[in-house]
């Protein structure tokens, strides 16, 4: 099974919400999800984004990939570059 951290989108017509969500690959959009690992409410001025680290950290870990936009709401936020950090580097052959 592949697992990508997303948005899944709530809310009401033209005032999107999103829900950062860990979620099979083969899913929908909104469809069926692992688990809620935060929010992100981009019409609030400045953009609300608000996440677990921990979750999101150990979905990192267990090879979970985010997608682009969630990737760069993770280096406004900082964790993505914490989390490569934290990755080995590997060893070329």
């Amino acid at each position: 099974m592949s697992v990508k951290l997303r948005l899944a989108r709530v809310g009401k017509t033209k005032q999107p919400h999103y829900r950062v969500v860990a979620a099979d690959t083969k899913k929908a959009r909104n469809g069926e999800f692992l688990e809620i690992v935060g929010t992100y409410r981009p019409l609030e001025n400045p953009s609300d984004f608000v996440i677990d680290n921990s979750k999101v950290l150990r979905w990192l870990n267990s090879g979970a990939l985010p997608t682009e936009r969630v990737r760069k709401l993770l280096e406004v936020n900082g964790l993505w570059g914490e989390f490569i950090a934290t990755k080995t580097p590997k060893k070329k052959k």
